[in-house]
């Protein structure tokens, strides 16, 4: 990691904690990445410039549409991703991880690579080992989980080799 990512990233991850930020991220976030999206022809994204991203194309638990969500995910060093639906430490779980509990099988676009992946829920078991890894990568992550009050719901996303699944 670049000294100019690892200054950027302890001063921008502390601002990540407060009010403020849990806010107006979820609002202008989103705004932020389509628009840079669109510009770049999906080559960059703006939280992929300090955390890896991906965008997940999942189906719609009851409306069957696919959605686009651009998520920070934290390599597992296996192959797989591990995403976490903190949701900016808001108290209701994000829709693409009900989505992902529904319809597991799903894909996902990493700086424009395609990837068809498989999503599970990771156990009790499992959490503090992704926490720690997570939290390597973004110090202070799991403080959302503190704030939202609830059980974050961690997915590991591993890629298959299977029939593509639809995206936009």
């Amino acid at each position: 990691m670049s000294l100019v990512v690892s200054v950027v990233r302890a001063i921008i991850a502390p601002l990540t904690r407060t009010r403020l930020f849990r806010w107006a991220a979820p609002r202008l976030l989103p705004l932020a990445e389509r628009l840079v999206t669109r510009v770049t022809a999906n080559q960059v994204q703006v939280s992929g410039l300090l955390v890896p991203s991906l965008v997940l194309h999942s189906e719609g638990a009851r409306s069957g549409i696919v959605r686009d969500t651009e998520l920070m995910y934290t390599p597992d060093g296996n192959g797989r991703a591990i995403v976490a639906g903190t949701s900016f430490g808001r108290g209701l779980h994000p829709a693409w991880s009900y989505n992902l509990l529904a319809h597991p099988d799903a894909s996902i676009s990493v700086r424009g690579r395609h990837l068809n992946v498989r999503a599970r829920l990771l156990t009790p078991a499992e959490r503090d080992a992704a926490w720690r890894l997570i939290e390597r990568q973004w110090p202070g992550y799991r403080a959302y989980e503190r704030t939202s009050g609830r059980t974050v719901r961690l997915f590991e996303l591993r890629p298959v080799r299977e029939a593509p699944t639809p995206t936009r």
